[in-house]
């Protein structure tokens, strides 16, 4: 006999565990369903049982049997409706709508009656899940049954044309049989229907599995097998075919090692020269890849010491600028126009010198020069360096600087630089029509220092613009060293990097919002006060 294959024992197996889940899921939800579909039948009956009541209490009241009868009869005409009953409190029939049946007594026994006469003294209510039954009728037709009593209200007892006493609690019993055939039907229908779609799953579900099975498993199997023969027979050249990733195509790749290793181990007995030959071009390989690594190694280093060069390179006109601007400066009059031109030409080409020193001395992990300066000075003075070319492309800057802050102990040209880096590139998000807001104001929380005891409160510098956004997947690599989103040659990627170098040496931190379409906020936060080193150190003047 042939052995059974692994894939006809995974599809063998798989369609009995699925057949079992599923007559259990159907069996599940066929009872769920029942339970439902028969608890709003149950509720639609109990509330047709007190519509009933209610609409016959007025007829009763005023002694109206034919009234009473005819209101029943009415009820019953609905569809499903199979009998309503008024019994007595001596369970006598008085109204019905079978009127073979009126005058009639029913036995205590019966399934209406042991519900509340299961006792001595019969019940006078019932709660609101026992209301309902369900039974059959000798014609095997299903009907669910409600109750609901009559009970003895002052208007009863107080009226002239009635002889119950006050102590009568309940003067009859209202009795409705409801049809269910067609729910059961329903249900049925409902029932066949699941194991149908139940088994069409399972075939689809074997087949699917025997699919994959065949794919994934079995062809690697038999690859495995040939291969294996092969290698038998002493066949090294036959690699085995890598279908995937996983566990099987790693098997595989481990075999074509293991066979590649075992023909590189034959060759080298029998060809001493090629193998030798391979051996120095792999190794001439492995020397290639060094060296390119070494060379994008100093390709790394080449870019600090260009950047060294340049801003020697730079200080030297920036020398020259600054020495004619200061003589052209001496001819000018304080009060002249020209006289406030030149001198921020002066304090710009100065800070340009400081930003190149800040380039050198970046490298040399300097300190920032810090001392108490006006925070919303250093602000005013750099908005009006960007105020002119942001309104050529019609963008506002609005200012909302707290007057009452005191000096801030920071390097005055390294913040003007974050100030600036940020402004910039506000007006690059905003490209045109829009509006970029800057202000400053005491933080609503304490930024902690190095010593978690001693809380340093922090002054926010806010730049909010009306730009494009930053996309999330972004925010978290915008400080990135040479990230950018920007066009090749608008931006390098070091601005913010350079910005959250400096914040975070001044014991600071940025914090970024953003909304696409919407626009962004940047957050500088800085302590207001120096560190605990230096606080004991003889105050500064103001700059």
């Amino acid at each position: 006999m042939r052995p059974l294959t692994l894939k006809f024992k995974v599809v063998l197996y798989l369609t009995i565990a699925l057949s079992v889940a599923m007559v259990l899921f159907t069996g599940v939800i066929a009872w769920f369903l029942h339970n439902r579909i028969l608890a709003g039948v149950s509720d639609h009956v109990v509330q047709l049982s007190e519509v009933i009541s209610k609409s016959t209490r007025f007829a009763m009241l005023q002694n109206e049997p034919a009234y009473v009868d005819q209101i029943i009869h009415d009820v019953a005409e609905q569809q499903k409706i199979d009998r309503v009953r008024i019994l007595s409190q001596d369970g006598r029939i008085i109204h019905s709508t079978y009127g073979p049946e009126i005058g009639q007594t029913v036995d205590r026994n019966a399934e209406a009656c042991s519900r509340c006469h299961h006792s001595e003294r019969p019940l006078e209510q019932l709660p609101q899940n026992e209301r309902t039954w369900t039974f059959q009728r000798a014609d095997g037709k299903s009907l669910l049954g409600s109750m609901e009593v009559i009970g003895n209200e002052p208007a009863c007892y107080n009226a002239a044309c009635h002889q119950h006493s006050k102590d009568t609690s309940v003067l009859g019993v209202l009795d409705i049989n409801y049809s269910v055939d067609d729910i059961d039907s329903q249900l049925r229908n409902t029932t066949v229907e699941i194991a149908g779609f139940s088994l069409t799953f399972i075939a689809l579900a074997a087949l699917a599995a025997g699919f994959f099975v065949h794919r994934l498993v079995y062809l690697p199997l038999r690859d495995l097998e040939g291969g294996a023969r092969l290698l038998s027979t002493g066949n090294l050249d036959q690699p085995i075919p890598v279908r995937s990733s996983d566990e099987f195509g790693k098997l595989a790749s481990s075999f074509n090692s293991m066979t590649d290793a075992l023909r590189s181990s034959r060759a080298e007995l029998q060809d001493w020269t090629r193998t030798l030959e391979q051996k120095v071009e792999q190794r001439t390989q492995e020397l290639r890849r060094a060296q390119a690594e070494t060379m994008r190694g100093e390709k790394l280093a080449s870019v600090g010491l260009l950047a060294s060069g340049v801003a020697h390179e730079l200080n030297n006109p920036l020398t020259g600028i600054l020495t004619f601007s200061h003589l052209l400066r001496r001819k000018m009059p304080d009060t002249s126009p020209d006289a406030e031109d030149m001198d921020l030409v002066i304090r710009e080409t100065k800070r340009c010198a400081a930003i190149i020193k800040r380039l050198l001395d970046f490298a040399r992990e300097k300190q920032p020069e810090k001392k108490f300066n006006d925070i919303n000075q250093i602000i005013e003075d750099t908005v009006r360096i960007v105020e002119r070319p942001a309104h050529l492309s019609n963008i506002a800057i609005n200012t909302e600087l707290d007057r009452t802050l005191p000096p801030v102990w920071i390097d005055a040209d390294q913040i003007k630089q974050v100030i600036m880096n940020m402004l910039v590139n506000a007006q690059q998000a905003v490209e045109e029509k829009g509006s970029i807001t800057i202000g400053t104001r005491r933080a609503s929380k304490w930024q902690a220092t190095a010593q978690p005891a001693q809380p340093t409160p922090m002054v926010e510098i806010f730049i909010a613009d009306t730009g494009c956004g930053i996309p999330e997947q972004n925010l978290r690599r915008i400080f990135d060293p040479f990230f950018t989103s920007k066009a090749v040659g608008k931006g390098t990627g070091l601005g913010l990097s350079v910005s959250h170098g400096i914040v975070e040496a001044h014991g600071g931190r940025i914090e970024v919002q953003s909304k696409i379409g919407e626009g962004s906020t940047f957050s500088v936060f800085l302590p207001l006060t120096p560190a605990v080193e230096t606080a004991n150190q003889p105050s500064r003047s103001l700059s």
